[in-house]
């Protein structure tokens, strides 16, 4: 069967892809792999997991409805030029305008999947401005357009399935919830998690949405009673957005040393190898990738009780869930593990026996193949 997998960038598709394009591959199957931002590297990666590498142009996530139109039209010819079997779109353009591009070049088999519903179905605690839901509104649209065109949706978790679906009225064929979609468990290795001194760990892009204000209010709190407690944050600026730390910010942060700040690595595993508690108090996510590594790894977790990252942590278990933006909630969890520092290992054993059991990548992927009805050997 000849399948296009319709992605955004290629780092993206070369870092969580992997392992499902080569499960489609030893299940023969030739795969075209969609990205926005191929270079000969990049191109070369892709190859070496067995796929073909396809470019093509999408703005990931500007609204000019004259320029999506010309790229939906790109699209379309391409799929069409590739006599395709199925596709599988990822992200939320994609999902959208791949899915219209793939119902245009009658391709028979048509998937779509959402990694969490992103920063319009996001509680921000406030005031929710004209332009926002105005905005919502057109994608839900968009999403009603599409989504009539697919045999299946996936999602990650069960609130975004209540809360796109449902609450906004929109048909489906048929809908899955997935999970995590996976991790090459080698990748992660379990290691026992030190002690001394006890230490916590962020790793996101540094945005409001993110929790990264009440990560580095909780490290100020919990350094004026443990002075000797480390805190790490792993990630950088994205400052075209506008919930972005400030680099005014950062530089505060970096002068008064009370968080350690490497800035964006590719060693991530060596810095939870370090830590003793994986932090992440986001406001919404679809289905974290960084907390799985990090439970993988045999972390402890502490995150928000809110949709994506509730998903990850059996409360008293293998970690804690907080109240969304409230660093003092936080603080009192990171509190506790200094109180009570033999909860560490007990909930990082905690951690890595539910990773074993839900984020194995051929496991994940095993179940996504059923989804999209593609034979298994």
């Amino acid at each position: 069967m000849k399948i296009a997998l319709i992605g955004t960038t290629a780092e993206s598709l070369i870092q969580f892809r992997k392992e499902l394009i080569n499960s489609l591959c030893k299940n023969g199957h030739v795969v075209y792999a969609f990205a926005i931002d191929y270079d000969n590297s990049t191109k070369e990666k892709v190859k070496s997991f067995g796929a073909i590498p396809v470019c093509y142009s999408f703005s990931r996530t500007g609204l000019n409805p004259f320029t999506d139109v010309v790229n939906t039209y790109k699209l379309y010819k391409t799929l069409k030029s590739l006599n395709l079997d199925l596709v599988f779109s990822y992200f939320s353009k994609p999902a959208i305008f791949g899915t219209l591009a793939a119902k245009f070049a009658k391709i028979q088999k048509r998937y779509a999947m959402l990694e969490g519903l992103g920063f319009f179905f996001t509680n921000s605690g406030g005031h929710v401005s004209v332009r926002k839901k105005l905005l919502k509104k057109l994608l839900v649209s968009l999403y009603k357009i599409s989504f009539k065109h697919i045999d299946s949706l996936v999602l990650l978790n069960v609130d975004d399935k209540r809360d796109l679906l449902v609450n906004e009225n929109i048909y489906v064929k048929d809908v899955h919830v997935l999970g995590g979609i996976g991790l090459n468990m080698s990748d992660y290795p379990y290691c026992p998690p030190p002690v001394d001194p006890v230490s916590f760990i962020f790793v996101a892009r540094f945005l409001q949405e993110k929790g990264v204000y009440e990560f580095i209010e909780a490290a100020r709190i919990v350094k004026h009673q443990f002075p000797q407690t480390q805190f790490c944050m792993l990630g950088s600026l994205d400052l075209h957005n506008p919930g972005s730390l400030t680099i005014e910010r950062l530089n505060e942060l970096k002068s008064n040393k009370i968080i350690e700040l490497p800035g964006h690595v590719d060693n991530v595993q060596d810095w939870l190898a370090k830590a003793s508690v994986f932090v992440l108090p986001s406001w919404r996510e679809g289905f974290p990738r960084s907390t799985q590594e990090a439970m993988a790894m045999g972390r402890a977790v502490i995150t928000s009780d809110v949709p994506g990252c509730r998903e990850t942590v059996v409360d008293g278990v293998n970690g804690f869930l907080i109240e969304p933006r409230s660093p003092v909630a936080l603080a009192e969890k990171m509190l506790c593990f200094l109180y009570n520092p033999e909860l560490i290992p007990q909930m990082g054993n905690a951690s890595y026996q539910i990773a074993q059991q839900k984020f194995d990548s051929s496991i994940v992927n095993a179940k996504l193949m059923k989804i999209l009805q593609l034979e298994i050997e």
